[in-house]
């Protein structure tokens, strides 16, 4: 294989991670739908369990054998090696889901007594993992406003020695909230002393990886929902978890045991999908930037929550000029009234589809309040800033004027 160090990620994606000589000269990897693979001799397969299990680590350069197809597959593998390039991770960790990676990843970490502090609000099944499934197993937790100042963080890292995790979504699901990640990353850094080691992980999946990159940014890992922009066609579910090396060697042994790696088929799918992410993101972005113009002038509408708009604050405008290279395509509004209002909105939708997800070709609307954040009590929706009037919108490919007029005939009705 040729050096493609140079070379940009749209052009990398298209050799890097995959030898076509190791699968018949095919040009497209082929499926690899095989639970188990078979060892040329005994030392081979000792020695493949030995990497696996994280009881000898692999020298420069070897290639451990495979095993089995919870453990490792050539799909997998190939797609690990190629979703790197956008970020500038060492190396990937393909998951069965988004929220398969998140938790998979934090409880590699994490032990007894440990403690995670979160930035609020983030999406509602990692909200629960963290409020809800964390505790029982004496893992603590802590959470602090999205854009809250690195005063505040500090403040509790510097006087919980327990903490071992900062959490950030950013932006935030579903408030646009940007977090500042490079500043998480110098606190994170500044306490970690001796046995004490704090990881920043970032949940890059509304912006990255086109848009942003918090690894280059200081964060020690980045998570992604990859059912979203990776997979991109509302086809998949899956999950990626990426960064330094010696830590995805402790995430993936975990993950053998947790049984949480995704399948051939699926891993296959997001590799179809990765020639086009780029070119869909930005063409998404390009869509919602109009659709964000049509929303401002709306009398129904409230206010905005996008990145780079005034109504965010200058805080937040730094924040997004500093971190990111664009504005993404998830959008989300607040309508004039409540509930009721909303659900009219949603109700009259004839283009855009009523669903959760996002990231997909196809536009999707949803109810956050009632929808993906309704584990959350009202004191946390209301700190959070989740309110009974808030839609989340994914942007997708349809025409742009096609989307404003169906938008505009759904809000003319509140």
């Amino acid at each position: 294989m040729s050096n493609d160090s140079h070379l940009k990620p749209q052009t990398s994606i298209f050799s890097k991670g995959y030898d076509p000589q190791r699968s018949e000269g095919a040009a497209i990897p082929p499926v690899f739908r095989t639970s188990t693979f078979l060892f040329k001799n005994s030392e081979e397969g000792k020695r493949a369990f030995e990497i696996a299990y994280g009881l000898s680590p692999a020298k420069t350069g070897e290639s451990p054998a495979l095993i089995y197809t919870r453990v490792n597959n050539p799909n997998s593998e190939i797609l690990e090696g190629k979703v790197i390039v956008w970020d500038g991770a060492e190396e990937a960790a393909l998951f069965a889901s988004g929220m398969g990676a998140i938790s998979g990843t934090c409880l590699t970490f994490l032990k007894p007594g440990d403690t995670l502090i979160f930035s609020d609000p983030v999406y509602g099944g990692t909200e629960h993992f963290f409020r809800a499934l964390l505790p029982q197993f004496n893992i603590n937790t802590k959470f602090f406003p999205a854009d809250a100042s690195m005063e505040v963080i500090e403040d509790l890292v510097k006087n919980d020695p327990t903490i071992k995790i900062i959490y950030l979504e950013s932006p935030a699901n579903p408030t646009m909230t940007i977090c500042d990640v490079p500043g998480a990353a110098a606190i994170a850094k500044k306490y970690s002393i001796g046995n004490r080691q704090i990881l920043v992980m970032v949940d890059n999946t509304f912006m990255g990886p086109i848009f942003s990159a918090p690894l280059k940014m200081g964060a020690d890992i980045v998570l992604y929902s990859a059912t979203k922009f990776f997979g991109g066609h509302s086809d998949l579910v899956a999950g990626f978890s990426m960064g330094r090396h010696d830590l995805m060697v402790q995430v993936k042994a975990y993950r053998t045991i947790l049984g949480s790696n995704s399948d051939p088929d699926t891993a296959w799918l997001i590799h179809r999908s990765l020639g086009t992410l780029q070119i869909r993101m930005e063409n998404q972005q390009k869509n919602a930037v109009r659709i964000v113009d049509f929303l401002l002038s709306h009398p129904s509408v409230e206010r905005l929550a996008y990145p780079g708009l005034d109504c965010m604050g200058q805080r937040q405008i730094e924040l997004w000029k500093s971190q990111f290279t664009g504005t993404g395509s998830i959008v989300s509004f607040f309508v004039k009234g409540g509930a009721a209002e909303a659900y009219r909105v949603l109700d009259s939708v004839k283009h855009m589809k009523l669903a959760v997800s996002l990231g997909g070709i196809e536009s999707l609307i949803e109810h956050p309040s009632s929808m993906t954040h309704s584990d959350m009590t009202a004191e946390q929706k209301n700190n959070a800033g989740i309110t009974e009037n808030l839609i989340r919108l994914s942007v997708g490919l349809e025409d742009a004027e096609d989307l404003i007029s169906d938008l505009k005939q759904a809000l003319d009705k509140v």
